[in-house]
């Protein structure tokens, strides 16, 4: 489950979460990420209405359309949570990720996302985040197999249900080894909704990623502490480069799918209970996130959008998102020769 490793153009191409507004259909939203210029898509998910109305005959027009274009496909709708993330009733997760895994074959990807959800530590009535892990973890393990048999890695994306502190914990309580069945889908701007340095805590699960939501973001000051939000490629605070180097050290080539959005998010990290459940991040990483607000004030332009003004901005937005991310992508470096010493 390893990719091309050779040097040339990075491939960058776009997550279809961005475009829900315009209700397009997976080959519609294919042909429009290919008109400007994409690389491929991740279809981390669809509606319902687009889930059911997307069989194995529409599976295999994506497959031919992305084949023809030179296109790369990843997959979504994979779960990893074995609970209800409103009720909190039990869930079997096995038939909904076998389901995603049969639709990542079936259009050629080798990555299915996995997201349950997530925001739990918001709400103190939430299982305790523990427990969630050991949950999470005995539920994945019998999964192995069949997702090893599809020929696909389940991707978690670092969303708002687990740190990377904690996705690391939960790899090694799944017995699992970076390449193989369980991998990271890393969304670069949820990491600072999450109260982590977006550099540091990509470099911690380097191993692991197999796919991106390549997404610059803010950080603002609020009465009860942070909100975090996405910005264009390049506009807001996050090192993108730094972490698309980091990425080049992997032994295989990990597609740059562009995620954009509207909305932001209250990180109220004033409140020392609301911080608590947070116990891997230390002073260090909260200082570098109180860095990185202190840096979106000083841009008047990296403001959080509202998810109510997002429909009209879309498609422009990351149109725009794409030419960015090319340019700041550039080539892929070739591998130093042999014996050479490191730069």
């Amino acid at each position: 489950m390893t990719g091309d490793t050779a040097p040339g153009r990075r491939r960058v191409g776009l997550d279809n979460y961005g475009l829900f507004p315009l209700d397009l259909s997976p080959m519609a939203t294919l042909e429009w990420a290919a008109a400007r210029g994409a690389d491929g898509v991740a279809f981390s998910g669809l509606t319902p209405e687009w889930q059911a109305r997307t069989g194995e005959d529409a599976l295999k027009d994506l497959r031919a359309f992305a084949g023809a274009c030179d296109m790369y496909l990843e997959w979504g709708g994979a779960q990893h949570i074995p609970r209800d993330m409103t009720t909190w009733a039990r869930r079997d997760l096995f038939g909904v990720n076998e389901w995603a895994a049969r639709g990542a074959a079936a259009v050629g990807a080798s990555v299915v996302r996995s997201c349950s959800g997530g925001l739990m530590r918001w709400n103190a009535a939430s299982p305790p985040t523990e427990l969630l892990l050991r949950e999470t973890a005995s539920a994945l393990r019998p999964q192995a197999p069949m997702l090893r048999d599809y020929g696909v890695t389940l991707a978690v994306e670092t969303h708002f249900e687990f740190t990377s502190f904690e996705l690391l914990r939960l790899f090694d309580m799944c017995g699992a080894e970076p390449g193989d069945w369980i991998g990271v889908c890393l969304d670069t701007m949820n990491l600072l909704t999450m109260i982590e340095d977006p550099v540091r805590a990509s470099a911690r699960l380097l191993p692991w990623v197999v796919s991106t939501h390549v997404k610059d973001g803010g950080v603002l000051p609020s009465p009860g502490g942070i909100v975090t939000f996405p910005a264009p490629i390049g506009e807001g605070v996050i090192d993108l480069r730094a972490i698309i180097r980091l990425l080049d050290d992997l032994p295989r080539a990990v597609h740059l799918s562009v995620e954009d959005h509207g909305g932001s998010f209250e990180v109220p990290i004033r409140d020392e209970e609301f911080l608590s459940r947070f116990p891997d991040v230390d002073r260090a990483e909260l200082n570098a996130v109180l860095e990185l607000a202190r840096r979106s004030e000083a841009k008047a332009d990296c403001r959080p959008v509202d998810r109510d003004a997002w429909p009209a901005l879309c498609e422009s937005r990351l149109a725009e998102d794409l030419a960015a991310l090319r340019a700041m992508a550039g080539p892929r470096p070739a591998p130093a020769p042999a014996g050479a010493p490191e730069a």
